[in-house]
């Protein structure tokens, strides 16, 4: 709430169908929900899989929407779902190509409806591009962004939360909202490879345009700028970004580090660099460099866990019905968003 003005959602009246399970998709729906749009999850009478998870997993990726059961596999229920999309503004789905056109989820089959709805395919490799296994891990394995990760001497590793499948349902919310925007219905095409790889920008750049083949960097160090990773301290791990002159200089007074003054000459000196760095954050602790740098502008941070940095913000926790979850990351001025409880199964209807 701004100035103790309160707002309808910017997407208040949209209306939005989804079919899918686990998390891409729904977590692509969940933030248009906290937008305002109105989310209709189509779920089979076995429910979204999620559902087998735990409630605290599907009450993170499905707050605020209503539920209705169908059985796309008769032809009564696909009937009831073409009626569902007569008046929705769109339909994201994320099942396997084939699925999508057995079941009658694309724009070739919704357009008798209504020729204005946008239908969104959310798929590990393209509409069509096959049937073959996707999900977050494999995806990050194949399009290179595991061998990215880790130390080079150890082997290829992962992330401990699910990138690909957060960045795809990311995109796929704003695939579907440019297209409501354009005023045209259609198909949306947006797959977990694709997302990969375009968030790998500056990678594939280097490689396709300089030949220059990415590799991992000890303790995630950055590919051009120094020092720009994680440091061991006198207790804890404290990241430092150093991206231009100025950092560094404010960075190297207050660590009584001499020379090194240009980006360039830290570049090509890198190894120098970082000994002289990580001797000097030696001297102190991760928490006391962040309080010390942090004021001069300098990024840094010590390493937390993610309950150390729950505790540290508690505006980014709310509460949808029974549960605690994390917030819209979508601030608007004049709006707090509704964060409804998670929909029971079927509840708000069935074919």
């Amino acid at each position: 709430m701004t100035d103790g003005v309160t707002t309808a959602g910017p997407l208040a009246g949209i209306k939005i169908l989804e079919v899918g399970h686990i998390l891409a998709g729904p977590y692509a729906t969940m933030l248009l929900a906290d937008l305002g749009a109105e989310v209709t999850k189509i779920e089979p009478p076995t429910g979204d899989l999620s559902r087998q998870v735990s409630d605290a997993y599907f009450a993170s990726l499905n707050r605020g929407k209503r539920s209705i059961c169908l059985d796309l596999t008769t032809e009564g229920d696909r009937r009831r779902l073409g009626e569902l999309a007569t008046d929705s503004h769109a339909l994201l789905v994320n099942l396997k190509p084939s699925a999508i056109r057995k079941y009658g989820l694309d724009y070739a089959s919704l357009r008798q409806f209504n020729d204005r709805i946008v239908c969104v395919a959310l798929t590990g490799y393209g509409l069509d591009a096959g049937d073959e296994p996707a999900f977050d891990y494999v995806v990050q394995a194949l399009t290179g962004v595991a061998s990215l990760t880790g130390d080079p001497d150890g082997p290829p590793t992962l992330p401990g939360y699910s990138a690909a499948d957060n960045s795809t349902g990311m995109t796929a919310a704003l695939g579907l909202l440019a297209q409501i925007v354009s005023g045209r219905g259609g198909q949306v095409d947006v797959s977990l490879r694709d997302v990969m790889l375009s968030q790998l920008n500056y990678r594939a750049s280097a490689y396709l345009n300089e030949g220059t083949e990415p590799k991992r960097m000890a303790n995630g160090a950055h590919s051009y700028y120094v020092p720009a990773q994680l440091f061991p301290t006198a207790d804890g791990h404290l990241a430092l970004f150093v991206t231009h002159d100025g950092f560094w200089k404010k960075f190297a007074d207050q660590a009584g580090i001499d020379g090194f003054d240009t980006m360039a000459e830290r570049a090509q000196r890198r190894d120098e660099v970082l000994a002289v760095v990580t001797a000097a954050l030696a001297t102190d602790t991760a928490p006391n460099w962040e309080a010390r740098l942090r004021p001069l502008g300098v990024p840094a941070a010590a390493v937390r866990t993610l309950p150390e940095a729950l505790a540290e913000t508690p505006g980014a926790v709310v509460r949808a019905g029974d549960h605690r979850l994390i917030g819209s990351p979508i601030r608007i001025a004049g709006f707090d968003p509704d964060y409804g409880p998670p929909p029971m199964l079927g509840e708000h209807g069935s074919g």
